[in-house]
């Protein structure tokens, strides 16, 4: 090599230069990153909430490195004190998070790296960051799902509480939106807890699929050391180990999964918040929500809207969204690693800040909450059994009873269901209810109808009929209560 080549020819970089470089690759590169470029692609000021996990995951591989003798006790216990430091430093809020180290990941590798030397660079061995983002979702996830997981024992608490102190008050059932059968209003609220428990049964079988080790996979294609990663798996609590090195970086079937989960738990909120809402009108004056969950107009002083369930319900909109995102996100990826994957973060964090935001809420809206004066629950929803007695006498709820009393006689029921929409149309000619009917009346429409039809007729005697396992009779809906009780102890 001639003179000039040897002094054009790039130099080594120093150590102090290695320490201090933004990009854990920029060696290769002739020109450093544009800034608006770094903005585009940064992460690090939404992720960074992934620290605690991204902490407990180098932790993890740390340990398993030095039992491996990959890397030095040494380095083990520095990597051991220069974590706990950072720790401290992020709780205390006087870390600095640097927007040129782009993500979570180099930022606390940078500051480790600052805080112990050369045993924070050795860390990375035997993994990537695709491997440790994927294993840091994961790890906040299951946490995360676990927070999720009591919410939803809360809410259904509160709404086993509302419907034993209703399990007598009858509430017009309405299939179209029209009166169809009374109801205990115990037995509808139950209804949402059966939702709700499917849904906190959903989110411990996602819990399963999260709850899987990628670390240890690397960049694509695993490693050349002789990784334990079912040691790592154990030291984190995990239940198992991805077993294909380029589906365990580019996987992202949790997240979606936890997102779908997490709709259809919304969904269920909002079903339940259309009800709120209707039942609230001054035409259905069914309830009353505490004031604390709603607001007044800024127009109209005799105002008071339930703002609380109308959010919830288009925040379902929200969720519903973010999944349709991430499914849009992988759809088109080959394997393995893609950066299009960093968008996977913001829609799954918002998914988990709205889901929990809203169990919690609706916890406290519906079950009340503690006066610490009194000591007293006040409940969040008053409800006025009066009102809900009287729409249930406004649409012939009774009308299916008296069918079932004439098929009880020895009636075809296609013929009882005939017989029964003319006394019906007789009954509306009228504007009474079938129960005020005379007996000589409705003994024109058969002659087997007997005294014994205004039990049938009554909403009570409807609502006490219905016992049979899962029924609205008062007897069945405490029989639920019991399992309820029982199951969410």
């Amino acid at each position: 090599m001639s003179n000039s080549q040897a002094n054009s020819a790039p130099s080594a970089p120093s150590h102090n230069q290695l320490d201090t470089k933004a990009q854990a690759w920029s060696a290769l590169f002739s020109e450093p990153m544009s800034d608006l470029v770094k903005r585009y692609t940064s992460s690090v000021f939404f992720d960074k909430r992934l620290w605690q996990a991204d902490i407990a995951g180098s932790l993890a591989h740390a340990d398993m490195l030095a039992v491996q003798g990959i890397i030095s006790a040494e380095d083990h216990a520095s990597i051991q004190r220069g974590m706990a430091q950072i720790s401290a430093e992020i709780e205390s809020g006087g870390f600095e998070w640097k927007l040129d180290l782009e993500d979570v990941h180099l930022n606390i590798e940078a500051r480790l790296t600052q805080l112990v030397g050369d045993a924070g660079k050795r860390l990375h061995t035997g993994r990537s960051r695709n491997d440790q983002v994927a294993t840091d979702v994961r790890l906040w996830l299951r946490g995360e799902i676990d927070l999720i997981a009591d919410l939803l024992k809360e809410l259904q608490v509160s709404l086993v509480d509302v419907a034993e102190q209703n399990v007598e008050v009858i509430l017009p059932g309405f299939t179209h939106l029209q009166v169809a059968q009374p109801v205990s209003f115990g037995h509808h609220m139950l209804a949402y807890v059966e939702m709700f428990a499917r849904d906190a049964e959903r989110m411990a079988d996602v819990r399963r699929r999260v709850n899987v080790l990628p670390l240890g996979a690397a960049a694509l294609a695993g490693t050349t050391y002789p990784l334990d990663r079912e040691r790592v798996a154990r030291t984190l609590g995990m239940e198992g180990v991805c077993q294909n090195s380029l589906d365990a970086v580019s996987d992202r079937d949790f997240a979606i999964e936890f997102t779908a989960a997490a709709s259809l738990c919304m969904v269920h909120v909002s079903r339940l918040s259309e009800e709120l809402i209707i039942w609230m009108s001054q035409n259905f004056g069914f309830i009353k929500i505490a004031d604390r969950f709603t607001t007044g107009s800024s127009i109209m002083p005799q105002k008071k809207n339930p703002d609380v369930p109308e959010l919830a319900r288009g925040k379902t909109g929200r969720v519903v969204g973010h999944l349709m995102g991430l499914i849009t996100l992988m759809k088109g990826q080959p394997l393995a690693y893609n950066k299009d994957n960093q968008e996977d973060k913001e829609p799954l964090f918002d998914t988990v800040d709205t889901l929990k935001d809203t169990l919690r809420i609706f916890a406290e809206m519906v079950g009340g909450q503690l006066n610490p004066a009194s000591g007293k629950k006040e409940g969040g929803i008053t409800v006025n059994a009066p009102a809900m007695e009287q729409a249930a006498l406004k649409g012939y709820a009774t009308a299916t009873d008296l069918a079932d009393y004439l098929v009880k006689k020895g009636l075809p029921f296609r013929d009882a269901h005939e017989t029964v929409a003319h006394a019906v149309k007789a009954a509306v000619s009228h504007q009474v209810d079938l129960s005020e009917l005379p007996l000589a009346v409705l003994q024109g429409f058969h002659p087997q109808i007997e005294k014994d039809v205004f039990d049938a007729l009554s909403l009570r005697g409807s609502l006490n009929a219905r016992n049979t396992l899962g029924g609205t009779a008062p007897a069945q809906v405490r029989a639920q209560l019991a399992r309820h009780r029982a199951r969410l102890a």
